[in-house]
């Protein structure tokens, strides 16, 4: 399965029609409420992923606030495929304890939550945790994640656990994706270039079937 950033119009409508999921934060339904709600009016819905906004506070080079984490999590978390759980970009072990602190609050209102894994990270910090409910969101530099794709696929694979993998944007990263057998990806290539959406799409639907999805 593969998640693109939140879009609206004739963008939208192509990732649907492609069997996309859309990858959402609270601020970003706050700016494209009338986008959201037209995709999951549709039949069947448009399948959705809730990112904490870390990522993008980091990028913008600001503190994350939680406030529109933690509404859209009461509000869309039960409909949602998964939450990434609330980390620290390039925190390492801070990371993770600020996600345990979270984990128990995102499980109260969603199906399944996701960990964010990154550099310095190893599959014996997370193993004990990982479960049905609970999977891996790979994230941190390009170099690690490519590196330690296939781990974390096995390990999540070995407990019947999602594993996602964030900022996947070329053909060359699906690839190594799909061969690797993860359970999801997310990016914004096709949202920002939507003429990028056949080729991205035909690398993903070879998407190993040992995954949880498509």
């Amino acid at each position: 399965m593969a998640y693109a950033t939140i879009t609206t119009g004739k963008t939208l409508a192509r990732l649907y029609e492609a069997k996309w999921g859309i990858f959402v934060t609270g601020e970003a339904i706050t700016r494209n409420g009338p986008a959201f709600k037209w995709a999951r009016e549709q039949t069947p819905p448009m399948s959705y992923a809730i990112d904490n906004g870390a990522w993008s506070a980091y990028t913008a080079d600001r503190e994350w606030d939680p406030a529109p984490f933690i509404k859209t999590l009461i509000e869309h978390g039960s409909e949602s495929d998964f939450v990434v759980v609330p980390d620290i970009v390039a925190g390492g072990a801070a990371s993770l304890d600020r996600s345990l602190e979270w984990l128990d609050r995102v499980l109260e209102h969603a199906p399944t939550a996701l960990i964010p894994v990154q550099d310095g990270m190893t599959a014996g910090d997370v193993a004990g945790l990982l479960g049905p409910s609970v999977g891996v969101f790979v994230g941190g530099s390009t170099e690690w994640k490519i590196a330690t794709i296939c781990e974390w696929a096995d390990l999540a694979r070995s407990v019947g656990a999602w594993c996602h993998v964030g900022r996947v944007n070329t053909v060359g990263r699906m690839n190594r994706c799909t061969t690797a057998g993860v359970t999801s990806v997310d990016g914004t290539s096709v949202t920002r270039f939507v003429c990028n959406l056949p080729k991205l799409d035909g690398a993903r639907r070879q998407m190993s079937l040992g995954g949880r999805l498509e």
